[in-house]
């Protein structure tokens, strides 16, 4: 992972756990289970982010270059981590 994007991720998560203590102030708070969730939806639209960025960065610097070694393990490791981000 390059430096450029470990910043980006860096300023995302930063962003992301700033979100995470505002969910916990709303639940410590009794605010309205509805707007609680909406936030926690935000929350995790906010990580899904993150792991597409990550994502498409192992494709490219990880997993391209072992499918160009004929490496096709990287394939089956590929389809694992697809699976347990859906």
């Amino acid at each position: 992972m390059n430096s450029e994007l470990t910043a980006k991720m860096t300023a995302r998560l930063n962003k992301i756990e700033g979100q995470v203590r505002g969910v916990r102030g709303m639940v410590e708070r009794g605010e309205y289970c509805d707007d609680i969730l909406t936030q926690i939806a935000s929350v995790q639209a906010s990580m899904g982010a993150v792991a597409k960025m990550l994502l498409d960065s192992h494709i490219k610097t990880c997993i391209s270059p072992r499918l160009a070694k004929g490496d096709e393990s990287a394939v089956g490791e590929l389809v694992k981590t697809v699976g347990r981000l859906m």
